[in-house]
């Protein structure tokens, strides 16, 4: 029996398979496979230019792979099959399959002309067709989610980048996301902002929300993950409960980059 035809809640929500992917000559992703359950929280750890962003970015087909596949809901991201043949999907069908992949990265990405409400409702009314009492109630819901109810009017300006980066989840919670991945999203706060957002990420983990985080927060790793990932050097290293990865690493690399945080 194939992923596709496994019950839902039974087949992965992510399953990936012999992803590669290279820019020009520098090979990033060199045969990657990953299933995420749903409800799964998933959390990559890994040195600089392991290839964990990449991959995070391929899963959203931010970036096109060269190789294997990758899909979300049963569906290959960026390609239909068509006549036994793999075809690209134009535009609007890869944007039709991102409406159920929210994604936080490590700028913000507020429209600095818009409130925060306004930032908030753009996309499920212009994209989703939602009504804007529908849109705004939602809103409101999610900002009340990520304690930021009372900044509805502000402007992204008049934030700090811990609020910022919660509205950032907030926008990308509106589209109703099956999926939500998380590309180093504390890496620009500064240190005393990184709780308030790793306490709103803990809150989603909580509520059974599918998540994808690449981070170094090594503590978020070990109280919200289900399984960690260490990646480098475009592969997947080591892979399991945070309790073996992180407390009784196996492989010497994954060794020696926790002991820079343990």
């Amino acid at each position: 029996m194939s992923a596709n035809t496994l019950p839902e809640g039974t087949r992965p929500l992510v399953r990936a398979r012999n992803v590669h992917k290279s820019f020009d000559q520098l090979e990033v992703l060199k045969g990657i496979d990953m299933d995420v359950m749903p409800g799964e929280v998933v959390v990559i750890l890994g040195p600089s230019g392991s290839g964990k962003s990449t991959f995070l970015r391929c899963i959203n087909h931010l970036e096109s792979i060269q190789q294997g596949f990758i899909e979300v809901d049963g569906e290959q991201i960026g390609y239909k099959i068509r006549k036994d043949r793999l075809e690209k999907l134009s535009a609007n069908g890869i944007a039709k399959q991102r409406r159920k992949i929210g994604m936080v990265f490590q700028q913000f990405n507020l429209y600095p002309h818009m409130t925060v409400l306004q930032n908030i409702i753009e996309a499920p009314i212009g994209i989703h067709g939602q009504s804007r009492k529908d849109a705004t109630d939602n809103a409101m819901q999610l900002l009340e989610r990520v304690g930021l109810s009372a900044k509805a009017g502000a402007y992204p300006r008049q934030l700090s980048g811990g609020q910022q980066q919660r509205v950032a989840i907030a926008r990308a919670l509106a589209i109703k996301p099956k999926l939500m991945l998380f590309d180093e999203p504390t890496s620009a706060l500064d240190p005393e902002l990184v709780g308030e957002v790793l306490a709103t990420m803990r809150d989603l983990a909580k509520q059974g929300l599918t998540m994808i985080v690449v981070t170094h927060e090594i503590g978020f790793a070990k109280e919200a993950a289900d399984r960690v990932v260490f990646m480098d050097g475009g592969h997947v290293v080591e892979m399991g409960k945070p309790e073996d990865v992180i407390g009784n690493p196996q492989h010497p690399r994954t060794q020696a980059f926790l002991s820079r945080f343990l």
